[in-house]
């Protein structure tokens, strides 16, 4: 969220930001779920593209976001958080989640760049 939600959504309410903070870690810290970079973009292009109620049609956010998972998963392999932390961190590997949170900011930017310009 740090790393792209200021840039699109402008300032960011505190809240938003301290309500991603469980999602770091596959959820939790338990590396069982969906790496936080990937939560945190999913997030974004609710922010931007979502729905406000019921009536709203929200396959424009749902199409945006398969997109972006689909792109991740090419990127690294897997959207899980517990595979792709031990392919970073072997011997080898990124070395840093931090890695990962850029390169997943940079398939985001790019994605939402696309979207701007009617792809």
């Amino acid at each position: 969220m740090l790393a792209v939600g200021g840039h699109v959504l402008g300032d960011l309410d505190p809240r938003i930001v301290r309500m991603t903070t469980g999602f770091a870690g596959g959820v939790g810290g338990s590396k069982q779920e969906m790496c936080g970079a990937l939560s945190a973009g999913v997030m974004i292009i609710g922010a931007l593209y979502g729905r406000n109620s019921l009536e709203e049609d929200d396959e424009p956010a749902r199409q945006l976001v398969t997109r972006y998972r689909e792109r991740f998963a090419a990127e690294f392999g897997t959207t899980c958080c517990g595979p792709l932390y031990e392919r970073v961190h072997a011997p080898g590997g990124l070395g840093s989640c931090s890695v990962v949170v850029e390169r997943a900011a940079r398939i985001l930017l790019g994605l939402l760049a696309e979207q701007r310009r009617g792809r």
